[in-house]
Formats: C-alpha cells, structure tokens, sequence
C-alpha cells in the first residue's frame, strides 16, 4: 500500500507541474512566478505583470504599442522588465529587441540576467523552442558570452543592449526598451542633455523601429522636460503605467497615504527615505511627478547666501498653520524674513515648521519668540469665522509682551506669493546660511506645480506683506491683484 500511495504522490506532482508549466507559457505573472518561487508578491507586481501581458498582445496583433512605466526606484521594475523580455522571446524567438539606458553597466546587467533566465533548465521547460548560444559546458554553465548580444539558435531574433546615445546603425527591432535614459537630476536638470537624449531617441532609436515594432519605456521622472514628456506631449497615444510610492489619494488598490508595495517597501521605510529628500527629488522619484527646476514662480537660483544680516534689519515672523481637519501631515511654518532699509533688500533669516498637535503648534510659537525677542515683530494668519477669532486672540494672549497683527488671508495662494516672489526673481532676497536652507529652496522651486507642501511659502510671503514695502509699489500692486480677482469670481 505505501507503495502505492508514494507513485500516486509523484504523479499527482507531475501533473502539477505540467499544470504550472502550462500556466507559466500562457500567463506573464504565473511566468514570473514559476522562474521565480520566492516572488515577492503584492497587487503591483500582479498588475503590472497585466499590464505587459496587454502590451506584448497589442504588440503582435500590430497595435504598435507604447507604454511608459513609472514606479519608484527598488519597486522591481527593472527585473520585472528583464523577465518580460525572456517571456516575449519565449513566445516569439524571431523577435529583435534593442535595450538601451543610460549606463553600459546597466545593459550588461540586463544582459547577463536575461541568459541566465533562457538558459536554466525552468525556462527550456516552459519554452523548449527558444534557445541561445552559449559558451564551454553550454546550458546552466558558465555565462562568459558576448554581453551586447544575445542570438536566438536557429531563429532570426536576438537582444541586444547598448547606451543612450550608443551606435545602433544598421540594427533593426520589433521591441525597443529604454531603461533610464538619464542618470539622475543633474543631467536632467541639462537643457543640453535633455535635448541629446531626444536627438538620439528621435533621429537613432525610432528610426530602427520595424513596421509594427513597440516602444516600451522605463524611467524616473526628474524633469517635465524629460524623454517621457516630450513623448507624451506629442504622442497622445502612449500609454503611461505611473504609480507613486505612497498614494496622494484613494485608489482602485489603495488608500490614500498608503504605500505602492508594502510586501517589499513599507510606508514606513518610504517615509524615512522621504526625511532624507528634497521635496522636489521625493516628487519625481519616489511619487513620479518631476517640477521644472526652476520653479513656475519663484527663482530660489537668484536668491544670495549670507552670514549673517546688519544690525538695521527690521525683522517680522510670519506663521502659516496646519489645516484643523489635517495637522498631522500639514506643516505648521514661521518664517523670519528682514528688511534692510539702507540697500532695499530683503533676508530670510529663519524658517522653522513642525507637524503635530495644537498643543505642540502653540509651544513652537510661543519658544519661537522667545527665541527671536522682542524686536522681531510676529504676524498670524486668521481663519474665517468665530473659532478664527478665538484662536488670534488665544495667541495674542499667549504672546504678551510681544508686538503681534493678525489679519485674514486674502486672495489664493499662488496671488498672495507674487509680490515676494517678484523680489526673489528679481535678486533682491538673501538668505542667512542655515540647515534649514534646502527645504526652503526645495519648496520655492516648486510652488505652483500642485505638488509638495507650501507652508513656507505662505508664512514668507505673508512676512513680506508685513513689511513697509510701499515703495517698491507692491502693496499697490497686491491690492489691486486681489481686487480684479474678487471682481472675477463675482462675474
């Protein structure tokens, strides 16, 4: 009987191993799955494996298909796509593809990995009709071949890698792959560099295109100005797969605030890297939403660090509170911004913010001032309706012995930053050395994109309006803005 039993045993395992084989040749995810056992799994990784499996559909049905994919960095773009690639060639060992990025290392590491994959014993299992030449002992042996090319035995396709930028004269391909055509914010901060890797992509990659070839792009986003952008701006057809590492707002798969792939990378991982970033850098790489450089209102480039400010500056701390309903990812900000009236400048001398409850809102306020002394003049913001008027005359209580205004907010914000911004632009703002500094410049770079925080902003530009500024005429100016808007609404 044991006997028995031990046959019935391994056949049931063969039967359920012809059953994942076939499922693995049919089916991109259970693929990855079967090459990969110890997978790691999440409704991403599902995802996107459909996602590819629609695009490599649409590829042989002659779509043309283009597809960006847009995921933060270590979220498994990168094999996914190298066990993408294998699967395609799997099914189709005729098919040319041409992989490029930005670093030779990069495409031999897709290379490397990609032989590895066809020449394993699973694979063959899953695709006995794919193969490639390989060196010395042959399959499962020593992988020492030619890392720019790999050629299919007996059939017209291949892969090969190269370089933005790299000679592909002479090459055809049915898939074009691009892996990060830039390496990070410094070149794509390059107007020449932007504009070399779209030549290249426009003049060079495409052109080796074949009639129903598809474009598969695989990128951080550090720019609007990028490769991906110029694509979608005049491609309407792409198709873009974006996802951020923690989610702005509620989604089909998840709440908001809740991360992309939490089986690989927590919330709380994602938000100690967060700690360590620049707004702007944590935007585009992490939550794919890249600004412009520099800025759409504000130009921190021209702003001058200092050491120190003279003894006749005249000082006003301005503070912009957390919203009521959301004080806990909201940022409370004081920003301290001078007036030196012998040369008309303006410096910003501190900014401080926090995150928390009112208790710890008011005993920044209160520590803040007693910090700055008497001299320094401190503005707060009024919120409409009673609680607004008892929360200003709660501070102004708290605040005794200090010169305090307090006033409403007029206008949206973006009206309200103009005139401070138009200082900025304009080189007349320095700036005290700090390590407060980046966060600050960070936030005025992308004010006006919708994107990251504005609290420091806010509580600077409403310094700037607490200053006699009459004869720069921006308070004119201000006050005119916000008239000819109320005028807008009302018609």
């Amino acid at each position: 009987m044991g006997v028995v039993l031990k046959k019935v045993r391994r056949a049931d395992l063969d039967l359920l191993e012809r059953h994942r084989i076939e499922q693995a040749r049919r089916s991109f995810w259970a693929f990855r799955q079967y090459m990969h056992p110890g997978l790691v799994k999440g409704w991403w990784a599902r995802l996107m494996a459909a996602v590819l499996q629609q695009f490599y559909l649409d590829l042989i049905n002659g779509r043309r298909p283009k597809l960006v994919v847009e995921a933060p960095p270590q979220h498994g773009k990168s094999t996914t796509i190298v066990d993408f690639i294998a699967w395609v060639l799997g099914h189709n060992p005729d098919l040319r593809t041409i992989f490029a990025s930005f670093s030779d290392r990069l495409g031999v590491r897709a290379n490397l990995a990609l032989q590895r994959m066809i020449g394993s014993a699973k694979y063959r299992k899953v695709f006995p009709d794919t193969l490639i030449n390989l060196p010395g002992a042959g399959y499962d042996g020593n992988y020492t071949t030619n890392r720019k090319l790999i050629e299919m035995v007996g059939r017209i396709g291949s892969f090969r890698n190269t370089t933005v930028n790299g000679a592909i004269n002479g090459e055809s391909l049915d898939l074009g792959v691009i892996d990060d055509p830039v390496k990070g914010r410094k070149e794509a901060r390059s107007q020449h560099q932007r504009d070399t890797v779209w030549d290249w992509f426009s003049d060079d990659f495409t052109t080796r295109f074949s009639e129903y070839a598809g474009l598969l792009v695989i990128m951080t986003r550090w720019h609007r100005d990028d490769l991906v952008g110029r694509i979608r701006a005049q491609d309407p057809d792409v198709k873009v797969f974006s996802y951020p590492a923690l989610a702005k707002q509620e989604e089909e798969h998840r709440k908001k605030g809740e991360a992309l792939f939490p089986e690989l990378k927590s919330r709380e991982f994602l938000e100690s890297k967060k700690r360590f970033m620049l707004e702007s850098s944590w935007e585009a790489v992490y939550q794919q939403d890249p600004v412009a450089s520099e800025g759409k209102i504000f130009k921190p480039e021209n702003i001058r660090f200092i050491d120190s400010a003279p003894a006749e500056t005249v000082w006003v701390r301005a503070w912009d509170f957390a919203s009521s309903e959301d004080r806990t990812s909201d940022y409370t900000a004081g920003g301290k911004l001078g007036y030196i009236p012998s040369t008309k400048r303006f410096v910003i001398g501190h900014v401080t913010r926090i995150q928390g409850a009112p208790e710890e809102v008011e005993a920044l306020v209160v520590s803040t001032a007693k910090a700055d002394n008497h001299d320094v003049r401190i503005s707060i913001p009024q919120d409409p309706g009673q609680a607004g008027k008892a929360q200003v005359a709660y501070y102004v209580k708290k605040l005794a012995g200090f010169t305090v205004s307090t006033s409403p907010e007029s206008g949206d914000k973006q009206l309200r930053a103009e005139p401070f911004a138009s200082q900025v632009n304009a080189g007349n703002v320095d700036m005290i050395r700090g390590d407060w500094n980046l966060p600050v410049i960070d936030e005025l770079r992308i004010f006006g994109s919708d994107t990251g925080n504005d609290d420091q902003v806010d509580c600077l530009s409403r310094a700037f309006m607490e200053h006699d500024v009459n004869e720069f005429g921006m308070l004119d100016y201000y006050r005119q803005l916000v008239e000819d808007q109320k005028k807008a609404r009302k018609v």
